[in-house]
């Protein structure tokens, strides 16, 4: 594959198989709460990223067994061990303070093979106490933090209700590498005002930014979201992504990114039932076949 895969850049710490396990704190964010705003960003609805595992509001090490429970059957055909990291992916899991959510850390440390967490946070909810408090866990196990950055264009981040600016990721990102925390950054295509040469400024900015892992979204209309009331409305105000399009639009930006960014995601989709558009019809191993396919071609 001409780009760099999650599982590369995992095997630099740990051997073997590694599995993410979702947990789900239970928390709200800032612009939700009524702190910077209310109702969320524009394109979200909470409640499609909680996995099945995660449901019922059980302790995280209740959810953390379902998790394995769920990926028994893809762990059994591992031939060596397998590392369980708690990823922490629901909400802006560093919005609570440090005393809320360390005692949840130190329960998922407790889950046996568990060797390391995975927090999901807004680059503008990283405070010192935070920042102190990573650089303390990462002396003790595995500690890794996905961003949502969602775009860089500041114009983006403002239509979507994002209440926070490219300099905020940018600072969370050089802050999480001067105490050597790694950053997965998520991106979505397709948002509205984007600009027609995002996919080659998104590529650069990754890689002078220098984020280990990026995770890619193509935006996508979920029941729920205030996105889902407009779309209702007026369709024509939103350019979706056809499936051909955005196969296009991975191998475009794919081809400009630094092999030292592994992808850990090329595409996600929502739960059928909480999708409104684009419907591919297809499912994900479909879509990252044509991807694998179109990047043949262009080698």
């Amino acid at each position: 594959m001409p780009y760099t895969h999650y599982a590369q850049f995992i095997a630099q710490y740990f051997t073997g198989k590694v599995q993410k396990l979702p947990v789900d704190a239970g928390l709200s964010c800032p612009v939700r709460d009524g702190s910077l705003s209310r109702g969320g960003c524009s394109f979200c609805n909470a409640h499609s990223f909680v996995p099945s595992s995660c449901a019922n509001a059980e302790s995280i090490v209740h959810q953390l067994q379902a998790a394995k429970t769920f990926f028994a059957r893809k762990i059994s055909q591992s031939t060596t061990p397998v590392t369980f990291l708690a990823y922490f992916q629901s909400g802006t899991n560093t919005y609570a303070p440090v005393q809320h959510m360390q005692p949840l850390i130190e329960a998922a440390l407790s889950v046996e093979g568990v060797r390391g967490v995975v927090l999901a946070t807004r680059p503008d909810c990283l405070s010192d106490e935070w920042m102190n408090y990573l650089q303390q866990l990462s002396q003790q196990c595995f500690v890794m933090v996905e961003l949502g950055v969602e775009s860089i264009d500041d114009a983006v981040l403002s239509a979507v209700g994002r209440c926070h600016d490219v300099a905020a990721s940018e600072r969370a990102i050089a802050r999480l590498h001067q105490i050597h925390i790694p950053v997965c950054v998520h991106v979505i295509f397709g948002l509205p005002n984007e600009r027609t040469d995002y996919v080659l400024r998104l590529a650069h900015w990754l890689n002078t930014q220098k984020v280990e892992v990026v995770k890619l979204h193509q935006l996508q209309i979920v029941r729920g979201s205030r996105m889902a009331q407009i779309y209702q409305r007026n369709p024509s105000a939103f350019t979706l992504f056809t499936l051909d399009a955005y196969v296009r639009t991975v191998v475009e930006f794919l081809q400009h990114l630094s092999p030292n960014v592994a992808v850990e995601r090329l595409v996600s989709q929502s739960p059928y039932a909480q999708l409104i558009a684009p419907r591919w019809g297809v499912k994900n191993d479909e879509v990252l076949l044509r991807i694998q396919a179109a990047l043949r071609k262009v080698e």
